[in-house]
Order: structure tokens, then C-alpha cells, then sequence
């Protein structure tokens, strides 16, 4: 019975760690789709070495800029040059094109609100002519990020949903096979909480051992998905792994220590007639 506990235990945590998996790899993905938001500030004609340099300082001490790249005069007329494959300076006698930055923004910033602000910011600069971004790439880009969040939100919530009573209904069965010891201990004189603590004590161990049990197999699975289908589920960060360590053993725990205590008092307040006839 411990054995089979444990293991059916450890299945439901596997379960709810390979929610996290889920949450922890699109969180990762979102993030990386956000930080490929590229803002471009075109500076105006006559700006000055001094002014672009300023820029630089600017942006390298701005919170929003995750890096940024200096596009100089000459180097945006050969880039335009390669992708049209037209020399506009052949035909003007000069080269139009003006310095520029592509920044791209921190997740965090990444969003319509926080880009109308920083747009502001950067034109309010006497030296920026204009900023120029995909506006309705980056609506788009909010609104189905925050669908697919709450999907996945929901579908994490109703599968803890599912894995609570799951081993819920674990405990309570391994209790259910002791609900005559129960009552022998009743029937001389032991406290309640005296028979409690047996059980509350011995299943709080298989949540640890069950716990214990998920993380090995959800390494397994993430070594894997990375090393044999080449999935990179997420950065394998301190941060990380303390969060789905914690998350399943702290399942393990609470789950098996509230079921524990439910069963156990059901069976102390039972008489013992009734105990046959469930």
C-alpha cells in the first residue's frame, strides 16, 4: 500500500510539474517574441557626432532598451542599396538617408502602451526627427498573447484541479484500509490527534518520496526533449528550478497533509457500524 501510494502520488506530481514545464516554456517563448520588437529612431539630417554619442548614453542607461544598433548615414545608404538594389545618391547628388538606432525592448516594455510612452519620450529629443514601428504588429502581437496566457492559465488551473483530487482520493484510500486501526485506537482511549499524527506524518513522507520521485522523471524529460527531439523548453536557471522543485514539493506536501487530516476525522467520527457498511 505505501508503495503503491507513493508511485500513484508521484504520477499526479509529475502531472503537476509538467504544468510548470508548460508555463515556464511559454513564458520563455513570449519573452523572446517581445524582445524581437524593434523600434527605429531616425535622427534629423544635420545631428552632430555629439548628439548621436548622447544617444548612445541614453539608450545604454534607458530600462527599456534591451541593446540597440547604430546605423550610420553611409551604412544605411548601403543597406539600401542591397535590399532595392538602387543607389538613390546616383541620381540626387547626395545621399538622403539620415543616421538612425534599432533598439529592441525589454518583454516588459514590449507591449502598446509602454511603446506610445516611449515614442513620446524619444521625440520630445530636439535631434529625433521620428520613430518608426510596427503598430499594428505590435497590437496584434498583445492581443494574442494575452489569449493565449489565460488559455494556458486555465488549462493549468483545471488540471491542479484534477491532481488535488487525485491524490485526494489517493490518501484517502490508503486511509480508508486502516479505518478499523482507527477505531481500535478510539475504542481505547487515544486522543484524536494522537491517531492523526501517524498518518499525517507517514503520508506527508510519500508526498516528500513522491515528490522526490516527479523531479527525477521531469529531468528526464527535459534532458530528453533537449537532447534527443533538440526542444529547449526553457533556460535551465536557478530561478527555474527552485520554482517547479517547490511547486511539486509543496503539492506533495500540502495536498497529502489536508487529505490526511479529512480521512482521518471522517473515520474518528465514524461508529463503527458504519465502517462495515462502507
Amino acid at each position: 500500500m505505501y508503495f503503491t501510494t507513493t508511485i500513484s502520488v508521484a504520477l499526479v506530481l509529475f502531472l503537476v510539474g509538467l504544468e510548470c514545464l508548460v508555463l515556464l516554456s511559454a513564458h520563455e517563448l513570449m519573452r523572446q517574441v517581445k524582445e524581437n520588437v524593434v523600434l527605429s529612431i531616425v535622427m534629423k539630417e544635420d545631428n552632430t557626432a555629439d548628439e548621436v554619442e548622447r544617444t548612445k548614453r541614453m539608450l545604454s542607461a534607458a530600462p527599456y532598451c534591451l541593446d540597440y544598433r547604430f546605423i550610420s548615414q553611409e551604412e544605411a545608404l548601403q543597406e539600401h542599396i542591397a535590399n532595392l538594389g538602387e543607389d538613390p545618391s546616383a541620381f540626387l547628388g547626395y545621399n538622403p538617408l539620415t543616421d538612425a538606432f534599432e533598439i529592441r525592448l525589454q518583454a516588459l516594455y514590449a507591449h502598446s502602451d509602454s511603446i506610445k510612452k516611449i515614442e513620446t519620450r524619444l521625440l520630445n529629443l530636439p535631434y529625433v526627427d521620428k520613430v518608426v514601428y510596427q503598430k499594428d504588429v505590435v497590437k496584434v502581437l498583445d492581443n494574442n498573447l494575452n489569449e493565449i496566457s489565460l488559455i494556458l492559465l486555465a488549462v493549468a488551473l483545471a488540471l491542479l484541479v484534477i491532481a488535488l483530487v487525485l491524490i485526494s482520493n489517493t490518501i484517502q484510500l490508503q486511509v480508508y484500509s486502516k479505518r478499523f486501526l482507527i477505531n481500535t485506537m478510539r475504542l481505547v482511549g487515544a486522543t484524536p490527534w494522537v491517531i492523526k499524527w501517524p498518518f499525517i506524518g507517514r503520508n506527508i513522507r510519500v508526498g516528500i518520496e513522491a515528490g522526490l520521485l516527479a523531479l527525477l522523471m521531469l529531468a528526464a524529460t527535459y534532458y530528453y526533449c533537449q537532447s534527443r527531439l533538440g526542444i529547449v523548453l526553457f533556460p535551465l536557471i536557478w530561478q527555474n528550478v527552485a520554482f517547479i522543485t517547490a511547486t511539486v514539493l509543496l503539492t506533495g506536501m500540502l495536498i497529502t497533509f489536508i487529505a490526511s487530516l479529512v480521512a482521518t476525522n471522517r473515520y474518528i467520527r465514524m461508529k463503527i457500524n458504519k465502517m462495515y457498511e462502507i
